[in-house]
């Protein structure tokens, strides 16, 4: 793809442009934003992989992987404000994911330890934590409050929190896993997944591309029920004091 080529592919942040300004949506700030965001970061990137793919160190691996931590821990814990240690939290949960799916891939030699390997698949698996996290807490938070009459009440009859978040906790769980479940019952007949796409674009053969994308969906569903279930159970005892009684946001 050249640049002039690359150039004309703006015609699709014109389209949703002209649509925000004809209907009056105010998202056209956003929108640039977004844009201009993605070009910076997504060009700085790629040289930056390029030189830690060459490279092949397991130093600028680790910091690459540090880096995506970070930047997703940063931007998942604004859904989680109310939540006391919430920046904690969710860092413990990234990181815990990261080691558990990367332990398995590489101790059981499903993929080798390069850089070609780990960094794709770790910006996949913590970009995707990242959003179940940003689910779950805008769900947690949303039952917590909502059913803030219900929690007390099982307090004042002798319920241990943990009793009182139950329903709320288990809701926001399923509610974060959903959309990765429903997913997969789709793929190939509703969605072509990126991964797989990209491969047989390359020229990859089409067996070989859909192979390495389950193993990414498979992954990703993984991710989902470890996020969601770590980030909960971490997450609801720091909602209750020492007396057992549910704190104000």
């Amino acid at each position: 793809m050249s640049y002039f080529t690359l150039s004309l592919t703006l015609i699709f942040v014109l389209i949703p442009l002209v649509l925000s300004k004809t209907f009056n949506l105010g998202l056209e700030k956003d929108t640039l934003v977004a844009t201009i965001r993605s070009i910076i970061q997504l060009l700085a990137v790629g040289y930056v992989l390029k030189f830690v793919f060459e490279s092949d160190s397991l130093i600028y691996i680790f910091l690459m992987v540090t880096l995506m931590i970070v930047a997703a821990t940063h931007n998942a814990q604004k859904k989680g404000a109310a939540i006391q240690g919430i920046v904690a939290k969710v860092a413990a949960t990234l990181v815990f994911v990261e080691v558990l799916t990367q332990s398995i891939l590489i101790g059981f030699d499903i993929t080798p330890p390069t850089a070609q390997y780990i960094i794709p698949i770790s910006g996949m698996v913590i970009g995707n934590s990242m959003v179940l996290s940003i689910l779950f807490l805008n769900r947690f938070t949303a039952e917590v409050e909502t059913h803030q009459d219900q929690t007390e009440l099982i307090l004042s009859l002798g319920g241990t929190p943990k009793q009182a978040i139950h329903r709320q906790l288990i809701q926001s769980i399923k509610a974060s896993m959903i959309p990765t479940i429903e997913s997969q019952k789709t793929v190939g007949l509703v969605q072509l997944p990126g991964m797989m796409s990209g491969q047989i674009i390359a020229g990859a053969d089409p067996i070989q591309a859909v192979q390495f994308q389950l193993l990414i969906m498979f992954l990703l569903l993984t991710t989902a029920a470890v996020t969601s279930i770590l980030l909960g159970f971490l997450s609801y005892p720091t909602l209750f004091n020492k007396r057992m009684q549910l704190m104000k946001s």
